[in-house]
């Protein structure tokens, strides 16, 4: 129900998605935390495809293996193609009503405020882990890394995970 409700109510893609999928996954099911949530977000934004569907594999996955992964796969998806095929259809008939053209203008500032509280949870997450000075320092890093330069995020979250896992393997080959 979690992948279904997302797949029926995220419209506007994967921004939208992103923020309803973690209100069941994290807060309703408790299948992930907020932490492990924000860790599966960064590695399904360095491959190809939708996040959605990504994200809903990866839980589906997690939660009841190769069965799950596929039930979420298709409870994320049916929806989506169903109300695109019908929403699309209807909208394009009747775009220029004004009531049908001002709410999709509407859709717009909810996405934007829906990735806004994502983004502060984010940042409030990363203050704990890493406390503010560095929190800010690698958000200031990465506008700068990502608007600035236009570096493409993958690459950005790959030299992250570098940066995090090269200490750790050097730990590990020392002890051995």
């Amino acid at each position: 129900m979690a992948f279904f409700r997302a797949g029926m109510l995220g419209f506007g893609g994967g921004p939208a998605v992103i923020p309803i999928m973690q209100r069941d996954v994290v807060d309703r099911y408790g299948w992930l935390t907020d932490e492990e949530y924000g860790d599966t977000i960064a590695l399904s934004n360095t491959m190809p495809g939708p996040i959605a569907t990504k994200l809903a594999g990866y839980i589906g996955y997690r939660v009841a293996g190769l069965r799950g992964c596929l039930i979420a796969l298709t409870a994320s998806i049916i929806p989506t193609v169903v109300l695109m095929i019908l929403l699309l259809g209807i909208l394009q008939n009747y775009k220029d009503v004004p009531w049908v053209a001002n709410m999709s203008s509407a859709v717009v500032p909810v996405v934007a405020v829906m990735l806004g509280v994502l983004t502060w949870n984010f940042v409030r997450q990363s203050e704990k882990a890493l406390g503010w000075s560095r929190a800010i320092l690698l958000i200031l890093v990465s506008v700068v890394l990502l608007e600035v330069l236009g570096i493409h995020p993958a690459f950005l979250i790959a030299g992250l995970i570098l940066l995090v896992l090269v200490p750790f393997i050097k730990r590990t080959v020392k002890k051995t």
